[in-house]
């Protein structure tokens, strides 16, 4: 099975799509538990973020080792994540004086 997802940071709970996929598609890829496999839940466009391990409402999304913000709903494995689930948690003014990365 060709890789088409990419893993930056072993503590990511979303890789990268190496090219566009379609729901039903079986993708594999390595991560930290060695290589594993998921299907594809949502239209994924390239270079976009797929959920690969559930991530529920109001945890943190990981990319690059770091959060890069909070679901803003469950996301299963094999979704797609972007602004329809996902709310940036940092720059934001209504959160100043807060910590904005927790």
């Amino acid at each position: 099975m060709k890789q088409v997802l990419h893993i930056i940071d072993d503590k990511d709970n979303t890789a990268i799509a190496l090219a566009d996929l379609i729901p039903g598609t079986k993708v594999s890829f390595s991560g930290p538990d060695g290589t594993q496999e998921i299907t594809i839940l949502d239209d994924i466009p390239f270079g976009h973020k797929v959920a690969v391990k559930a991530i529920g409402n109001g945890e943190h999304v990981i990319k690059y080792g770091e959060s890069i913000g909070a679901a803003t709903q469950d996301i299963a494995p094999g979704n797609h994540v972007h602004t329809q689930n996902l709310e940036s948690l940092r720059g934001r003014g209504d959160l100043v004086g807060a910590d904005q990365t927790s």
